[in-house]
């Protein structure tokens, strides 16, 4: 995966564009109570001020924080990577979706009084499709489309350099 700042800035905004904007179309189907086209629209909208607040959380704070986590549990080099991926995934998304739905319930909720409760249920209802679409879907094409952008420099990075073995 990424091997440099640049790579990982590329990787995070192919991740949380198709993470962020999937479940903001959930969470607005939620809302109207039936999914038709114009959830599509209505998402983009919301998708200017959502998906920056996750690429922050996620470059700056729980991005290195997932993968501390995840490698008390898994060891890259001794782990099949596909244990890894799963790892680092599965304590990012236990880890970004209270803290998004935190700011979808300040942002968009009017919970008033009941916030702590509001939050807890759209953290509820939002971590089930969170996991699976992270795990089934916006992982594996954030991954394909990173590894198809960077082919050239991947295999070039994994290559020895000539008179090393």
């Amino acid at each position: 995966m990424p091997k440099n700042k640049f790579q990982e800035v590329i990787f995070t905004i192919i991740m949380v564009f198709f993470m962020v904007y999937s479940m903001i179309c959930y969470n607005i189907r939620l809302n109207v109570g039936e999914m038709t086209n114009s959830v599509f629209l209505s998402a983009f909208h919301e998708l200017t001020f959502m998906g920056p607040i996750a690429f922050i959380l996620d470059f700056f704070l729980y991005g290195s924080l997932s993968k501390k986590l995840a490698f008390r549990i898994v060891t890259p080099g001794v782990d099949k990577p596909i244990m890894i991926i799963l790892a680092i995934s599965s304590i990012t998304v236990c880890l970004m979706c209270p803290t998004m739905s935190f700011f979808a319930t300040l942002l968009f909720k009017s919970a008033g009084k009941e916030f702590i409760a509001v939050w807890f249920q759209t953290t509820a209802l939002n971590f089930p499709m969170a996991f699976f679409w992270q795990m089934f879907y916006c992982g594996p094409l954030s991954r394909l489309i990173f590894r198809t952008l960077f082919k050239k420099q991947l295999a070039a990075q994994n290559t020895p350099a000539q008179g090393q073995k």
